[in-house]
């Protein structure tokens, strides 16, 4: 499942030189909210592996092999250029993922990290057989944007999850799939799972007790200052709404193809070569009558000018 990349020749690879440059929709909020969690569940010793089902060009799944530990296994369940099983999904890949392919993945994720994750190539459904109810401690689910599918990967991480673990559910809002919303929604209903927080794009939840990390949440960004957020209540429990516009990011992830220099005035000045002592700039040239009579007509004021003028004239005329 984690062999090299092949026949790199057949098509022109990704070179990413900073995250930003991974094709994707991966915001600061969400930054600063993975890695807020990722980081307070090592602070507690909390076990577990990590998990993203749908990974498109691998800007999450970057982001989050830099959090991921020795001892910890991270998995990415994805369809990539494989046929989808169905017509649905067979058009939504089609419309929204032509430009999705396994070797575009493995190329992004390969110019940060020195080894690929686990990759499963095929439907999100097939997850549970490849990896070990209760040994996941933080999920992205952000694969197809379809309710059927959805709801299902919600099932299937409830069961991966361990006691305390945390999912996170993409375009949980997003107008152009509601089915996601749906889903996401009626698993806070009919399914036990517990909401923590949302920002503008994803969903925060648990299906342990979240207090202690709304709690922990709040603490945090109170005492970053660059974070709005709220609290409002949903069927009377509490969820933390936040907004990080303006907000610094997290570490990111360092690319092992470095950025092309950029070559402004400044840089120029400072590579350009000093002048040889032994030689000494050319002098300018001096200026002639002429062209210092033309300039003193330009700058004087416009009556001594034309007074100049009629001088000339007068002159010409004797």
């Amino acid at each position: 499942m984690t062999a090299p990349i092949a026949d790199q020749s057949a098509e022109q690879l990704p070179r990413p030189t900073r995250l930003s440059d991974v094709k994707g929709w991966f915001f600061t909020a969400d930054q600063l909210l993975f890695d807020w969690f990722l980081a307070h569940q090592q602070d507690r010793s909390e076990p577990g592996d990590l998990l993203e089902l749908g990974a498109y060009m691998g800007k999450s799944a970057i982001f989050l092999g830099a959090r991921l530990r020795a001892d910890e296994r991270f998995t990415v369940c994805d369809l990539f250029d494989s046929p989808a099983e169905d017509a649905s999904n067979s058009k939504e890949m089609k419309k929204s993922y032509a430009t999705l392919t396994r070797r575009a993945f493995e190329a992004n994720y390969l110019a940060f990290h020195e080894e690929l994750p686990t990759i499963i190539q095929g439907l999100s459904s097939i997850v549970s057989d490849h990896v070990d109810a209760g040994s996941v401690r933080f999920a992205h689910i952000d694969a197809s944007h379809l309710y059927e599918h959805v709801h299902g990967d919600i099932l299937a991480v409830r069961e991966l999850l361990t006691d305390n673990g945390v999912v996170v559910l993409d375009d949980y809002r997003a107008e152009h799939c509601p089915g996601v919303a749906a889903a996401t929604w009626q698993a806070v209903a009919n399914e036990e799972l517990r909401p923590i927080c949302i920002t503008g794009t994803k969903f925060y939840g648990t299906w342990g007790d979240p207090e202690p990390l709304q709690k922990a949440l709040v603490d945090w960004i109170k005492a970053r200052g660059d974070i709005w957020h709220e609290v409002q209540y949903v069927n009377d429990a509490p969820l933390i709404r936040l907004s990080a516009k303006g907000a610094k990011e997290p570490a990111q992830p360092v690319s092992r193809h470095k950025p092309a220099a950029v070559r402004t005035p400044q840089r120029a000045a400072a590579q350009a070569p000093a002048a040889s002592a032994a030689r000494p700039a050319a002098r300018p040239p001096i200026p002639t009558r002429s062209t210092v009579r033309r300039v003193a007509l330009d700058v004087l004021p416009p009556i001594v000018t034309r007074a100049i003028a009629k001088a000339r004239k007068r002159s010409r005329n004797r």
